[in-house]
């Protein structure tokens, strides 16, 4: 398997997409570009129609989005283990995962990804909004699963959540930081 990313430091999308093959310890061949390069552009131009990152080759197929090479590594490679086992909370391990998938632009516009960066922003009331609601996430799953992780055991919802916990400076962001490296 080949993976393209970005610098995961600035790459939301990347850093997901590299972190089920991280937490599974998966064999997959890296090919980190340089962003909104020449050489970028060149790279991806015949690999994937989008010409963005993350995109994974593996044999015949070709996946380029986060979240569908979340759900193919985890069809392909771990039986379904990147998800929880029992089918109402897989349900909401997916919902969860889709909700950040598909949301929370506010936040995106004034947080960009950069893991190393520390300033103080203001935020508008959109991105207070959404902050509102993923801390509302995480305190309910901490309420049924007080470890490090949403669903008990590591999932793809986590893979999604952790460049925003990397953003946020609290407990979920040390402990995320602490499994990533």
């Amino acid at each position: 398997m080949k993976l393209f990313i970005a610098n995961q430091n600035y790459s939301s999308w990347s850093l997901r997409a590299w972190l089920i093959f991280s937490q599974f310890k998966l064999d997959v061949e890296v090919t980190k570009l340089t962003l909104f390069t020449e050489d970028f552009y060149k790279t991806l131009e015949g690999i994937t129609p989008t010409a963005k990152v993350p995109t994974l080759v593996d044999g015949d197929a070709t996946v380029w989005d986060s979240l569908a090479i979340l759900e193919y590594v985890n069809e392909q490679y771990l039986q379904g283990k990147a998800w929880p086992s029992n089918s109402a909370e897989r349900a909401k391990a997916r919902a969860i995962a889709s909700e950040m998938h598909s949301g929370f632009f506010d936040l995106r516009n004034e947080l960009p990804m950069n893991i190393r960066a520390r300033r103080k922003v203001d935020l508008t009331e959109g991105a207070c909004k959404d902050i509102a609601r993923i801390d509302a996430i995480w305190a309910e799953q901490a309420k049924l699963y007080p470890n490090d992780w949403l669903f008990g055991e590591w999932s793809i919802a986590d893979a999604m959540y952790a460049p925003v916990a990397l953003r946020f400076q609290n407990g979920w962001k040390r402990r995320a930081k602490k499994r990533i490296s």
